[in-house]
């Protein structure tokens, strides 16, 4: 299933969005689950925490897809 994120601003971090999704239950497991690799941005691994997703970015973790819009 994929959910859309509104960006209200120019760029959200990839573990805040993780943590506002809720598919994570704090940030420092965010960051643990990016570090090992669970995460991927338009479909490739990323390992950068706080990577800067902009608007037509795809994030994929744990089966769910999240599209920034």
């Amino acid at each position: 299933m994929t959910q859309t994120f509104e960006l209200t601003g120019e760029f959200i971090e990839l573990y805040k969005l993780l943590k506002l999704f809720s598919l994570s239950t704090s940030g420092g497991m965010a960051k643990a689950m990016i570090a090992e690799g669970e995460v991927s941005v338009d479909g490739q691994i990323e390992l950068r925490k706080r990577c800067k997703l902009r608007r037509g970015q795809v994030v994929e973790c744990g089966g769910e897809k999240i599209e920034i819009v």
